[in-house]
């Protein structure tokens, strides 16, 4: 399934309200200045993922994996590669020694991170889009790129696509890069672009008339 144009920066535009609640959030909690730099976004049949993505992430890989279901459902990770998830752990800490690994300090802090950045954007559905979506405690996974993908595909059955979303994290004057991949049925992923386009429109519609669209980013 291709995107136009359109429909890849309205998508943009969408996730990149949900980044900068993200690093509204790990700035208040962590006392840095955290930032999400402005996300590129590409659309992939599911078993071009790994091979999209095994340039930037070779070797391991740390996921935070939160499936969601309701009239949108799939599954959504932040991915990060092992090396870049424990420097943005230290950042975040202030650690004082760099690590060399992911202890269990260091977990719960990444499954926190991630935590926030999927509920921001599976939040949006709900308070943005008025698309009513449930989830779970999200979990963290450590393998590599193809063990991550293939735990995926297993699990589903039918045409499923990824959203691939690239950003950074920038703290400290230190950059981390990262990719938050939502997985989606083809029946999914046309209801949210359709639902997307919709709230789109709304927004246009309500600076062309000067009032309060139905489905607003300030209603998050």
């Amino acid at each position: 399934m291709n995107l136009t144009e359109q429909q890849r920066d309205a998508l943009g535009e969408f996730i990149n309200i949900a980044f900068s609640r993200t690093a509204s959030s790990l700035s208040e909690i962590s006392g840095e200045r955290v930032l999400l730099d402005v996300p590129q976004v590409d659309v992939y049949p599911i078993e071009e993922v790994a091979g999209s993505l095994a340039r930037f992430l070779p070797g391991d890989v740390a996921s935070i994996h939160q499936p969601f279901d309701g009239a949108i459902a799939g599954d959504a990770f932040l991915i990060l590669n092992y090396e870049g998830a424990v420097r943005l752990t230290d950042l975040l800490t202030e650690t004082n020694t760099p690590q060399a690994h992911l202890d269990e300090s260091a977990r719960e802090v990444l499954t926190e991170i991630g935590n926030i950045l999927l509920n921001a954007c599976l939040g949006m559905f709900g308070n943005v889009l008025q698309v009513h979506v449930s989830f779970s405690v999200p979990s963290l996974h450590l393998e590599s790129l193809d063990g991550l993908i293939d735990s995926i595909t297993k699990e589903q059955e039918g045409i499923q696509y990824a959203i691939v979303v690239y950003t950074s994290f920038q703290i400290r004057e230190s950059s981390v890069k990262g990719y938050l991949v939502l997985v989606l049925s083809v029946v999914s992923l046309k209801r949210l672009i359709s639902e997307i386009e919709e709230w789109e429109n709304n927004q246009q519609n309500s600076l062309e008339t000067g009032t309060k669209p139905e489905k607003s980013s300030l209603d998050i």
